[in-house]
């Protein structure tokens, strides 16, 4: 599914010429993915919504689900008990029987709260960028989902008919289902799809038609829906899978990240990015802000600060990530699952194994082979996307207080080709447009992505200059590919970064 994603993309784009890349057949602008986000009320799904909101300029956004999971769902209301073996109510040495709820607070709406804040700011992020979605078609495509449980798929729900409705329509082009929490909702979809048409004359070409449109990012199967469900019954469906060697921004990054990064996660650059930065980042969740999602829950201590990890044993709670400074970086453990989608040149959810912000799925060596993730530090993209990640995140969060386009950084523009072919020992020309609309200087790089099919070294002969050339190596085979990126860096505040990917066909 995802390489014919891929060859979709590269045909649309004219083959330039062997020896000169010019302009005149630059890339089309990249089409924004079509997709559609299920959360549940984990503070990092909350966190994630913000991040997505703030690049809702990248989507075609379809709808905003709310969805259960195993750590949280709400209950019938009717009093219906609910027991799933080896959830986190029978581990961390509690041994809780079945339960009315989990961890769901009365009214929960944190979507709502979220696209409530993205009203208040709407006025001043338009300013920087005229395609943001208005507030009132966001709050049209909210619903609930399959919530009542954990991994019950049993009942169609207004989360579920929405999903159902956009996967039957006549759009052209991928869906792409994100499941930040459990995947009952989609399930559920795809059994109502199933049940109307598993006994009609029309149930080939409709199965053929969902698997070949349909394309889920979950972040992992968290109820099982996946595995008892989906995979088994709908094989063919897609998959994009990244996460691999990117930008970390978990709960406990702070463990993992390079030294020199640090402070990306620290008190002073987030009070200073986020917190400060109107009501979206007001919302967001960090260490020691106070807030709870659900009150008096044993797994949710990310209120506090001061204390250590046998304090907050001591006090009841189950202690499950190490606690960090008060105002620290919490998490958003779910951005990776469309953080390849943004428009930031790389385009990264062309292919899963191309690498953009979230990383790549690649090949790991051990145990056999396959595709798979790995959190090690990915030698095939050699460029570090945290700043450029952070730096996205705060300079849109800017923008949401900033009510005049000259008070704000914003992204060097890149015009250039996209795919082009050439010979074994060829020497091409490549020919790219770099402005910058506040007028700041720009720094460039270009770098070969050792994620084509060629395994070798390609050197560009300027690779600080728009305006350079390359060899194709010798012993390239035809059919063979080489990614080669260029990485445009503004001298503004923050400083927004912007990349170009040229694929490189041997023929």
């Amino acid at each position: 599914m995802i390489q014919k994603i891929a060859q979709i993309a590269i045909g649309l784009v004219v083959v330039m010429s062997l020896t000169d890349c010019t302009n005149d057949g630059a890339n089309p602008a990249q089409e924004k993915p079509r997709i559609i986000v299920t959360a549940d009320p984990e503070l990092d799904d909350l966190n994630s919504m913000i991040r997505f909101l703030l690049h809702a300029t990248d989507f075609r956004i379809e709808g905003l689900i709310y969805a259960s999971s195993q750590f949280h769902w709400k209950g019938d209301g009717q009093g219906t008990l609910w027991f799933v073996e080896g959830r986190e109510y029978t581990r961390h040495g509690l041994d809780y029987g079945p339960m009315e709820s989990w961890r769901w607070a009365e009214n929960e709406r944190f979507i709502h709260e979220a696209v409530e804040a993205y009203e208040a700011s709407y006025a001043n992020l338009k300013v920087h960028r005229p395609d943001y979605p208005t507030p009132e078609y966001l709050y049209s495509i909210i619903r609930y989902g399959n919530i009542d449980f954990d991994g019950d798929i049993s009942k169609d729900t207004p989360g579920s008919e929405l999903i159902k409705e956009k996967i039957m329509d006549d759009v052209p082009g991928p869906l792409f289902i994100t499941a930040w929490g459990g995947g009952s909702t989609i399930a559920r979809a795809l059994l109502s799809i199933e049940n109307e048409y598993k006994d009609t004359p029309q149930w080939a070409s409709i199965k053929e038609k969902v698997s070949n449109k349909v394309i889920l990012c979950l972040s992992g199967d968290q109820d099982d829906t996946y595995a008892n469900y989906m995979q088994p019954n709908w094989p063919d469906i897609g998959r994009f899978q990244a996460g691999g060697g990117g930008v970390g921004l978990a709960y406990n990054v702070q463990a993992s990240v390079k030294p020199e990064f640090a402070y990306y996660y620290q008190p002073e650059w987030v009070q200073e990015n986020i917190l400060s930065k109107g009501p979206l980042g007001a919302l967001f969740r960090v260490w020691g802000d106070g807030k709870q999602m659900v009150e008096d829950d044993i797994f949710d201590y990310f209120h506090l600060s001061g204390y250590t990890a046998d304090e907050l044993r001591e006090m009841g709670y189950i202690v499950w990530t190490p606690p960090h400074p008060k105002g620290a970086w919490l998490a958003e453990g779910d951005t990776h699952t469309f953080l390849n989608f943004l428009d930031n040149g790389l385009q990264g959810h062309v292919d899963e194994t191309w690498g953009a912000w979230a990383g790549r799925r690649r090949t790991i060596p051990s145990g056999g082979g396959g595709m798979g993730f790995s959190r090690a530090p990915d030698t095939a993209m050699p460029l570090e996307f945290l700043p450029a990640a952070q730096n996205e995140l705060a300079a849109r969060f800017k923008w949401a207080v900033t009510p005049q386009y000259k008070d704000a950084n914003h992204h060097p523009v890149i015009e250039g080709p996209f795919a082009i072919s050439a010979p074994a020992g060829e020497k091409v020309a490549l020919k790219v447009k770099v402005t910058d609309p506040d007028k700041d200087a720009v720094t460039l790089q270009w770098v070969q992505f050792k994620v084509g099919t060629y395994e070798g070294d390609v050197s560009v002969e300027d690779p600080v200059s728009a305006s350079t050339s390359f060899t194709v190596p010798s012993d390239a085979k035809p059919g063979e590919t080489i990614h080669l990126v260029l990485e445009a860096k503004d001298s503004g505040s923050p400083a927004l970064y912007r990349y170009h990917r040229v694929i490189i066909t041997v023929n």
